[in-house]
């Protein structure tokens, strides 16, 4: 595989680079670069500027309004995005569903969301995972009974994320009871302003509200908001999980906190240790070793008859571990000063000392916590092993 870039590539991430430093709000940076949280505002503000150049929808063709950028140009994208303290796109519109959309839905319907997702004016959310129904989707129990030219949809969805800030939410739902579970499931796209629909949240240990329960109650769905054929879902379903897999892998925003580790550990006097430093340079080799994998499958995904999405768990595994790896060390240089919950440290306006803590040090326990449900969502790490050992294997 041919590491250097060509010359044409190198214009790209420059010219690339340089629109970033002009457009790339510093209160939005400086959060980023503090690992601070993120209001909506400030995810969309960043999204709605990505919206107007064009970019939002970075994987998107030219005929749906995106820039037609080749695997590469892509993946400099993102990598120049992340390093520069960009938010990370929310995947839910521009990563998962639109291309569903592309792919499989009605020119109403690409007509209809389309616009709205790469302008960054409308969000999504994920109904996928259900109680008892997560890694086994197959087994979901929310129920849309067709009433003539509408859906009646009734059930749970659970761990959806920012759904409370959701426009718009992609929903599997059980049409049949015919048939393998898979057979019966349709792919809707479900108003969340619509009666019926009840967002509650979830707090988890970070103390943070990112994810939460959805109920629906006799929810009204047009028939014109299904995406593909009744009972069909499942093709559309499996589709967008081989994105949402591949993108868990975020290649760009770990070599930024690659860089954030090396910060914290120079400021709490551990960068001395060869002892950790040997565990950083590890790291970091696990991660080139990532990105020379995703850069693989981006690169077959122009030759015919190749099937990158095939090797989604692999970079799903990989990545997730990875995530939690970098954030563990982070806690190890920051030793006790990472423990305490300062829970107004995750406020970028607040830029005090508590106790004598650094500051640097006060969202670390948070993210620590935060990160170990990147093993879990898209498909817990178990089950993608078994997935690969049965598609890979044969076995």
């Amino acid at each position: 595989m041919k590491l250097d870039l060509a010359p044409e590539d190198l214009a790209f991430r420059d010219e690339v680079a340089a629109w970033v430093a002009s457009n790339l709000p510093r209160d939005i940076a400086a959060k980023v670069h503090g690992g601070l949280r993120l209001e909506k505002s400030d995810m969309q503000r960043w999204a709605r500027i990505l919206g107007a150049r064009g970019w939002h929808g970075v994987a998107w063709p030219r005929e749906f309004g995106g820039p037609g950028w080749t695997p590469l140009q892509r993946h400099l994208f993102a990598e120049v995005c992340a390093l520069a303290g960009a938010p990370g796109i929310v995947p839910f519109g521009p990563v998962m569903v639109a291309p569903v959309l592309m792919a499989f839905g009605t020119p109403g319907q690409q007509q209809q969301h389309l616009p709205g997702i790469m302008s960054g004016e409308v969000w999504w959310s994920q109904g996928y995972s259900e109680p008892g129904a997560g890694s086994d989707l197959a087994s979901l129990k929310t129920r849309a009974e067709r009433r003539g030219d509408r859906y009646i949809v009734n059930g749970q969805k659970t761990w959806t994320t920012l759904g409370q800030h959701g426009d718009w939410m992609f929903c599997l739902v059980r049409t049949s009871n015919e048939g393998s579970p898979q057979a019966g499931i349709s792919f809707l796209l479900i108003d969340m302003k619509s009666p019926g629909v009840t967002v509650r949240p979830i707090i988890t240990l970070d103390g943070e509200h990112t994810i939460n329960d959805v109920f629906l109650d006799d929810v009204d769905v047009p028939v014109d908001q299904r995406v593909g054929d009744e009972n069909a879902g499942w093709t559309c379903a499996k589709f967008l999980l081989g994105h949402e897999r591949t993108n868990i892998a975020d290649v760009a925003r770990t070599k930024r906190e690659l860089v954030r580790l090396k910060r914290i550990a120079r400021a709490e006097g551990v960068w001395d240790d060869a002892r950790f430093r040997d565990q950083v340079a590890l790291l970091e080799v696990e991660v080139v070793a990532l990105e020379m994998t995703v850069l693989r499958a981006l690169g077959a995904s122009g030759r015919h008859g190749a099937r990158p999405l095939d090797v989604a768990g692999v970079l799903k595994i990989r990545g997730s571990e990875i995530q939690q790896r970098y954030t563990e060390l982070m806690m190890l240089a920051a030793g006790p000063s990472a423990l305490p919950f300062v829970h107004e440290a995750m406020d970028a306006g607040w830029q005090g000392d508590a106790a004598g803590l650094a500051v640097h040090c006060l969202p670390l326990a948070g993210a620590y916590f935060s990160h170990r449900k990147t093993s879990i969502y898209g498909g817990t790490n178990e089950v993608q092993r078994n997935i690969i050992a049965r598609q890979v294997f044969g076995h």
